[in-house]
């Protein structure tokens, strides 16, 4: 990007119908350029710029993903055609370091397409799959910024990521503990959390930062949805939560705001989309308000961790592997206010959640990773990790915790998924391996396990007090391997064998 200058660019405005009164701004600075839209009648869905300019040499590029990733993150050589780089991206001759991305929560979705001859941002300012409904407003869309770097593509990263973050909301302590998803797969009860957090407290013995007992998906009424109450299995969600305190473990929760199959839920508090209304509509009132009972109820039973999930499939259609350069590609849609940007309308969400929180610490899955940042104190950067299938874990695991890395404090708290134990069904040499990886990564550390041998005890207790230590670390074999396996650590290089 030697050639790059942020201010020479040319655009194009994509509306519903031709474009008559749309309006578009750019306040452009050394290094900045900050982007605003207004339209009267006008229903704008797109706004494509592009700097033309040349790329010469053997030239690796990082993007980011829309939400968590699944395993395909990797430095690809660049070539006359691009893959979509949602978010941000670090071009590097592996000695110099360009990076070239928009500030979080902006009140749009972008993606960069970087080829031989130029780069091409594509800002996506629809109203679900439809153009926004502005009538005369005027928002700033987001705000692109550049640096580079002398410095190598890692360590320019995490500058860049801090430099995208101006206020990321991070917890006071190490977050690590237990979840039971990974082993229980839904199929659990009040006696076997008890017996979980009575586990994590004998792990984390002598500790003085208490552990995390998160009960996933499966405590309420209807599997993977609500109404969130709970199941007879579970009986009494205040008891177990005092239950789980009186072991020294601190209680935490999942849930899915967005499906309730509640008697009370009518269907226009639904999105229609493909002829289908099942998801909840967060731009409804009725909705906003339902959100803030199930969340002010599980406050009241003195939990102190929420995990909300699976909302960005829920909003949009789509989970991220099935996405390419826009967020929903389902024909003919739009939330019942018109008058946002699908962006807008996640960080309302987002703020919603955030509010209704209070002093809760939120956990993010399925969450719009650029929009979340400084909304939650942690997030799941990759897709699911598993106790059954080691493959799960190495592809999806490593590989998000290698290449997102660079947003782990700087976005908020990193968390590339659990070590799932489930009886033998993955080699503890393999498990033991990842425990350690993510022990040294100032990432969280969730475990996921019903029952552990003495062994794999000794190693979980020695990973959590690990987990409690500083340490400088980074992926050294990122331009050859999907999931790299050398790694430095306090200086040092440790090597892993992921096969």
């Amino acid at each position: 990007m030697k050639n790059f200058s942020i201010d020479t660019f040319n655009y194009n405005v994509i509306c519903d119908e031709k474009a008559v009164d749309t309006q578009v701004d750019f306040d452009v600075k050394a290094d900045s350029m900050t982007v605003y839209l207004t339209a009267l009648n006008d229903r704008p869905q797109f706004i494509e710029i592009r700097w033309d300019f040349s790329t010469e040499g053997d030239i690796y590029i990082l993007g980011d993903a829309w939400e968590r990733s699944y395993g395909d993150l990797c430095f690809e050589k660049l070539s006359d055609k691009s893959r979509p780089l949602p978010w941000y991206f670090a071009a590097t001759d592996k000695a110099e370091t360009d990076c070239f991305g928009v500030k979080t929560q902006p009140n749009s979705f972008v993606c960069f397409f970087y080829d031989r001859s130029g780069i091409t941002a594509k800002i996506d300012c629809r109203n679900g799959r439809a153009g926004v409904q502005l009538g005369g407003r005027k928002i700033e869309l987001c705000t692109f910024i550049y640096r580079h770097y002398d410095t190598s593509p890692f360590d320019s990263l995490g500058e860049f990521c801090k430099a995208l973050c101006n206020t990321p909301l991070l917890p006071q302590e190490k977050i690590y503990g237990g979840n039971n998803w990974y082993y229980a797969y839904g199929k659990s009860s009040y006696d076997e959390i008890i017996r979980d957090a009575a586990l994590q407290a004998k792990l984390a013995a002598g500790i003085e930062n208490k552990p995390f007992m998160v009960v996933d998906d499966g405590w309420q009424v209807n599997s993977c949805q609500g109404p969130y109450v709970p199941n007879e299995k579970f009986r009494d969600m205040k008891s177990l939560a005092e239950d789980i305190k009186s072991l020294g473990v601190r209680p935490g929760i999942w849930i899915r705001l967005l499906d309730n199959a509640s008697e009370e839920i009518s269907d226009d508090m639904k999105i229609l989309r493909n002829g289908e209304r099942k998801y909840l509509d967060p731009t409804n009132e009725n909705v906003k308000e339902l959100i803030r009972s199930d969340i002010k109820r599980i406050k009241t039973w003195d939990y102190e961790l929420l995990k909300h999930d699976f909302s960005t499939v829920d909003l949009f259609g789509n989970y991220g592997k099935d996405l390419g350069d826009t967020i929903t590609n389902f024909e003919g849609w739009h939330f019942a206010d018109e008058t946002k940007t699908n962006a807008e309308i996640v960080l309302d969400f987002y703020h919603l959640i955030r509010e209704a929180c209070g002093d809760m610490l939120i956990i993010g899955c399925n969450t719009v990773s650029h929009l979340c940042a400084g909304l939650v104190h942690i997030n799941r950067t990759g897709d699911d990790t598993s106790g059954r299938e080691w493959e799960r874990t190495r592809k999806m695991g490593v590989n998000t915790l290698a290449f997102r890395l660079a947003q782990n404090n700087a976005f908020y708290v990193v968390d590339a998924d659990c070590v799932g134990i489930l009886e033998d069904n993955i080699p503890w040499e393999k498990n033991r391996q990842w425990l350690d990886l993510l022990s040294k990564s100032d990432t969280a550390l969730f475990i996921s396990c019903g029952r552990a041998t003495e062994e794999q005890k000794a190693d979980i207790s020695e990973a959590y007090r690990e987990i409690q230590k500083q340490h400088a670390i980074k992926p050294v074999d990122i331009y050859e391997n999907l999931i790299p396996s050398e790694w430095e650590i306090d200086g040092e290089k440790v090597k892993y064998n992921w096969d």
